[in-house]
């Protein structure tokens, strides 16, 4: 999802509800440059609950009018589906939403149409535009939590293929987005690499590009075969101390093969005890 092609939708006026439920839906799957539709008109109309034939004759109104462009056609389970691009230009050309800011002169009781910074009977300024409103400016983050997630996002995406970077700012929000819910960056940048190197070789039509490869959410598959992997990994390291700590209780002549790194595992385990590890002839 593009916020840049979403917000610039919804600041403008479509005619109709149904006009405007579509575009916003078509801006959801679009890059910051309004490219890279892809969806069919049935998966329009699943997922806004508007007819069919609805569906089709606001997409045929919104190419005749310019505001979509078909860029193109991919191949799809029931043959193929055309790509659209939201032409921004006519979009930022369409009447705002937002009304006009009237200014009428002073009056005799004149309404204040900036934002209140009068004094109260406390003392205490009145409060600025609210937090919803157009011109209320949002404190950024702080500069240093702020750098580090970039920094992070930015070590994710290097990862990725160079040749299919695309929509590098909506890749960084979904990266950032993806380490908020808790994914660990270490474990994407696995899944990014391990993305790579299952598709190195590839022609360009059968990879993902770098913006539907985060959007679509793909990196999941990756990260849970990463998890079930390191979970595999530990169930097999407990199975091995487990059976060298069978041939210490047993005092087994293998016990001269276990390493100094293994002797402790055992211990920080609590399979084995000192005494049982001095009595195998391991310590002294």
């Amino acid at each position: 999802m593009s916020w840049r092609v979403a917000n610039a939708c919804a600041e403008r006026k479509f005619g109709s509800a149904t006009r405007k439920q579509i575009i916003m839906f078509l801006a959801d799957k679009a890059s910051d440059d309004g490219s890279g539709i892809w969806c069919s008109k049935g998966t329009i109309q699943r997922h806004t609950e508007l007819g069919e034939t609805t569906v089709k004759r606001t997409i045929r109104d919104f190419l005749k009018e310019g505001i979509l462009v078909e860029t193109g056609a991919r191949g799809c389970k029931n043959g193929f589906t055309v790509v659209y691009r939201i032409d921004l230009a006519r979009i930022e050309a369409l009447e705002l939403t937002a009304e006009p800011d009237i200014e009428t002169g002073a009056t005799v009781d004149p309404v204040q149409t900036g934002p209140r910074t009068g004094v109260t009977v406390t003392g205490v300024p009145g409060p600025p535009w609210p937090p919803n409103h157009p011109k209320t400016i949002h404190k950024p983050p702080t500069r240093e939590r702020g750098a580090a997630e970039d920094e992070e996002a930015e070590k994710v995406l290097a990862c990725y293929p160079p040749d299919r970077l695309r929509g590098k700012a909506d890749c960084l929000s979904r990266i950032r987005a993806a380490l908020d819910d808790g994914v660990s960056a270490k474990d994407l940048t696995e899944a990014v690499k391990a993305y790579a190197t299952e598709s190195a070789g590839f022609t360009r039509s059968k990879v993902c590009f770098s913006d539907n490869w985060f959007r679509s959410g793909r990196w999941r598959a990756y990260v849970e075969d990463i998890a079930r992997g390191r979970e595999e990994l530990k169930a097999k390291e407990a199975q091995m101390l487990t059976g060298l700590a069978g041939w210490v209780t047993d005092k087994h002549p293998l016990c001269r093969h276990i390493t100094p790194g293994q002797i402790d595992a055992l211990l920080a385990a609590e399979l084995v005890t000192q005494a049982q590890i001095q009595a195998a002839g391991l310590r002294s």
